[in-house]
């Protein structure tokens, strides 16, 4: 059995900075993976369902991501619902999801992504790790550095995670097999104040 993913959309996987080799599926136009990422057909569909949340069909521009975000807020504003309390509160509910869309977005999108290339090399060179989480469900490690930036890294296995936790030097491990092979995306402030 294969262990591969497929994906048709061959946008995606590059949008998602993966250089690992890809071998034609039996599906007209698609293409598997030919590494095994058992979390990717997650993380799309996450992309996939935030893009349709803000109603954004085509590849992630961040200029087009902030102007459907600013349109969809201007909608679902819980101001907006001042007179009627149930309103109020679903438009509450439905910014609170337009938010996290649009946050999301912006800070997996390739010009986000090298915008902060420097800065994320610094980081993970030059910070030590203060503290490191993981999430087993759904494969996600979240790393605190010292210099204040806090980085989420998709996919990471849990035998990954349990070499990390026995390294001898955790700072060592994470800079050589967790940031530079997973998909990351920053969490700190800092980083979602710039964008």
């Amino acid at each position: 059995m294969f262990n591969g993913v497929c994906c048709k959309d061959y946008k995606v996987l590059k949008f998602l900075h993966i250089n690992k080799p890809l071998s034609p599926c039996r599906k007209a136009g698609a293409f598997y993976l030919l590494y095994p990422f058992p979390y990717l057909h997650r993380l799309m569909s996450k992309i996939e369902r935030s893009k349709k949340l803000l109603g954004v069909e085509k590849e992630l521009d961040l200029k087009e991501l902030k102007s459907a975000y600013r349109n969809m807020m201007k909608d679902f504003h819980p101001d907006k619902f001042q007179d009627n309390e149930d309103e109020k509160k679903a438009a509450e509910e439905k910014s609170k999801k337009i938010i996290d869309s649009y946050h999301f977005l912006v800070s997996i999108a390739p010009e986000t992504r090298e915008a902060n290339l420097s800065q994320y090399n610094e980081t993970i060179n030059n910070a030590s790790i203060d503290d490191f989480q993981y999430k087993d469900k759904i494969e996600m490690l979240t790393i605190d550095f010292s210099d204040g930036a806090t980085y989420e890294y998709h996919g990471v296995p849990k035998s990954a995670y349990k070499n990390l936790c026995t390294a001898p030097s955790v700072a060592r491990y994470a800079r050589r097999h967790i940031c530079n092979t997973y998909i990351y995306r920053s969490t700190s402030k800092l980083v979602a104040e710039n964008s």
